[in-house]
């Protein structure tokens, strides 16, 4: 297979509500789509970079830079392109591994759809469903956040996540176990917001009864996530940590982690979350699927990566309406707190032409390196 050209397109996306984290709130999700065409069709792939890099390093203006100047460029020069070619054909460029993402799950798409194979069976799913949790992010209030969660689990939401920082912990964690009770599945993601220092007041937490408290050190401490681990009572689970099977070995070696928050994006793709699902799975680790805001596209990918038989935990794997009133493709509903896994070639959805116009800011071609 060889590409004929890559589509960079830029969308905006206004979130239903604002949605504040421990680094920052957003009204709106910025989002870089990668479509590619080749002689046997085209496929689409979702940068889940944000505007600015807060959550990461990467960030959507450095990630469209590499992908014109470096990454499409080295494709574009194969002549045997496959899935499992892509990423040794971008290896000489360090880093970037959401741009490499996105520009490799756009050559997976176009290569299973020419196949009429789906993600799911081609990743090897077990399961035509999954559960989906829901994240909620950090509220003016107490009141506000109960509203909210009430609102989620009469959804049928089957996992709740808080986000919290420090100042909006154990209180609002409190006041949701006190209205909704101890079977509501509850967790916390800090997002690197606290230190070893901190060790003490996490464990407080572990009156409530959480899954786990996910990401709650800077991502490369990963011995002050182990010491934390051996203080804390809650399981920890690493995110932003988890970059390759390789990270996610040693976390799992050193005792910085009992879970694993799998993020296709920020481990550069669906093929290494493969390999940190197998690698979990081997050492007994459970996994879930992570989320960072995706169109129904990155939805449609991801979904199927939870039906992966090692993701036992419900994951951010929300109904399209948990962010966007009108998303690009058809949206993804919840059924009995379960989305259905897309069984169509490829991710199985299409976006929307008139509504893709719609949210488009930018678009170019590339091909050869050369950009119209």
């Amino acid at each position: 297979m060889k590409l004929a050209g890559v589509e960079l397109r830029r969308i905006a996306m206004p979130l239903v509500s604002p949605f504040r984290t421990s680094f920052g709130t957003q009204t709106s999700r910025e989002l870089l789509l990668v479509r590619v065409e080749t002689g046997e069709g085209e496929g689409w792939g979702e940068c889940v970079t944000m505007e600015d890099p807060v959550y990461s390093s990467e960030y959507t203006d450095g990630a469209v830079d590499v992908l014109r100047g470096h990454l499409i460029p080295a494709l574009t020069a194969r002549t045997d392109l496959d899935p499992w070619r892509v990423a040794p054909a971008l290896a000489h460029v360090k880093g970037h591994r959401m741009a490499k993402g996105a520009l490799e799950a756009a050559v997976l798409d176009a290569w299973l759809r020419a196949r009429s194979v789906s993600f799911g069976s081609w990743l090897g799913a077990t399961a035509d469903r999954v559960p989906a949790g829901v994240s909620v992010g950090i509220m003016d209030s107490i009141p506000a956040l109960l509203d909210a969660v009430e609102g989620y689990l009469a959804e049928g939401y089957r996992r709740i996540k808080l986000k919290i920082e420090p100042g909006w912990d154990v209180e609002p964690v409190a006041a949701v176990r006190e209205r909704f009770g101890d079977a509501v599945p509850l967790q916390v993601d800090a997002n690197t917001a606290y230190t070893v220092g901190d060790a003490a007041h996490l464990a407080r937490l572990d009156e409530f009864g959480l899954l786990l408290i996910e990401q709650p050190l800077d991502e490369e401490d990963l011995r002050g996530h182990a010491r934390l681990a051996a203080t804390v009572g809650t399981p920890i689970c690493l995110d932003e940590s988890i970059v390759s099977a390789r990270a996610a070995a040693d976390a799992i070696a050193l005792g910085a982690c009992s879970i694993v928050n799998v993020k296709p994006g920020r481990v550069g793709g669906y093929l290494e979350a493969r390999r940190i699902h197998d690698v979990c799975a081997a050492h007994g680790v459970p996994v879930w699927c992570g989320g960072m805001l995706e169109t129904g596209l990155g939805r449609a990918a991801n979904v199927a990566l939870a039906a992966l038989p090692g993701f036992t935990l419900p994951g951010d794997t929300s109904a399209s309406g948990r962010y966007y009133r009108t998303d690009i493709t058809e949206p993804f509903v919840l059924e009995d707190g379960h989305l259905r896994v897309p069984t169509g070639p490829g991710l199985g959805v299409d976006p929307d032409p008139e509504r893709l116009a719609e949210v488009t800011v930018s678009s170019e071609w590339i091909a050869g390196g050369a950009s119209t």
